[in-house]
């Protein structure tokens, strides 16, 4: 299966041996060296057909084996009888279109394999496995460390993901309260958008503390000696500082919806003030040419020599009075 197995290799005493033929034999030859040697085998994206015979070659369970290949599932951990199974969320982030892009990847640890299973184009095994491949001290520790570096390699990444999607809120934040910010854009659209990223981000960092705090205590988890502990105690402080930087983001992003809500309402209310005021400058003078406008015949001042004269000098006087009330109290 050359288009699914990325890449089969046996690490003795923390090395990378030669490429085995096929994995079924790789897997006999590592489990007859168990304790010195494991079998690290990556796959990409496999049909249920190609996956049927990796699964049953491992021993993995059968839902484990379903999770895997669904994809769509919250990062978790799942012990079973002959194998530990992990769901794990990595994420990237496209700053020209702000948008947060979860894949998945699942790592499937047993007595002398590691089976790690990625959908999605973008993962961090291929790095991972470089970096240990130059850490022999690392992986002696057997298949619990790729399951440590994998893990640490994600939390990792999230950190670097909340640094900048926060430079971008920083910008938006600018934005929305720039006094030359165009009345046309629909900022509390983008605001809203910015705000579903933070939540796919939330999707995948959330539901990992559990797993990790798991691992960290050590309550019931197989294959995953005492002394990895403080390791996997490491990743779950870097978790901790994701999480926290989500949910930063997350207030932070409703301060600034609730402040631009408020914007918007100060400004309404300013336009009807000059309404109002603009509406009350136009009633004087047609209150007043409305009654001379009625053509009776007996109307007082109607015989006046200087009463037209006399009604445009009130109308004039009155309408600067208001203009000058108006402007005084920041109506106009």
């Amino acid at each position: 299966m050359p288009g699914v197995i990325v890449d089969c290799a046996i690490y003795r005493d923390g090395r990378r041996t030669e490429r085995p033929e096929d994995f079924p034999s790789a897997l006999q030859e590592a489990r007859r060296q168990r304790g010195h040697a494991f079998l690290w085998l990556g796959v990409h994206e496999p049909t249920p057909e190609e996956f049927e015979r990796i699964s049953g070659e491992f021993g993995l369970h059968p839902l484990a084996v379903e999770d895997a290949l669904k994809a769509h599932q919250r990062p978790k951990l799942e012990v079973y009888d002959d194998s530990l199974f992990m769901v794990l969320k990595p994420v990237a982030y496209d700053d020209t279109t702000a948008t947060v892009t979860a894949t998945e990847l699942m790592v499937f640890v047993g007595d002398a394999f590691v089976v790690t299973v990625r959908h999605g184009e973008t993962g961090p095994l291929a790095a991972v496995r470089r970096r240990l491949e130059h850490q022999p001290e690392t992986l002696r520790h057997g298949p619990t460390s790729v399951l440590y570096a994998v893990g640490d390699a994600v939390v990792d990444h999230y950190i670097e993901v909340a640094g900048e999607l926060q430079a971008d809120l920083e910008d938006l934040e600018a934005e929305v309260f720039s006094p030359d910010r165009s009345e046309s854009r629909n900022t509390a659209a983008e605001i809203y958008a910015f705000k579903r990223q933070v939540m796919e981000f939330r999707r995948a960092t959330g539901p990992l503390t559990e797993p990790l705090t798991r691992l960290q205590e050590n309550r019931g988890v197989p294959f995953v000696p005492d002394g990895s502990r403080p390791f996997f105690r490491d990743v779950g402080d870097h978790l901790a500082r994701a999480n926290d930087s989500v949910d930063s983001l997350d207030r932070l992003l409703s301060d600034i919806l609730s402040a631009h809500l408020a914007q918007m309402g100060v400004r309404q209310n300013d336009d009807m003030r000059k309404i109002s005021a603009w509406a009350a400058l136009a009633a004087v003078p047609t209150l007043i040419a409305g009654i001379y406008g009625m053509n009776f015949r007996h109307m007082p001042e109607l015989g006046l020599r200087f009463g037209y004269a006399g009604v445009l000098l009130a109308m004039a006087v009155i309408e600067f009075s208001l203009y000058g009330l108006f402007k005084r109290r920041g109506w106009l």
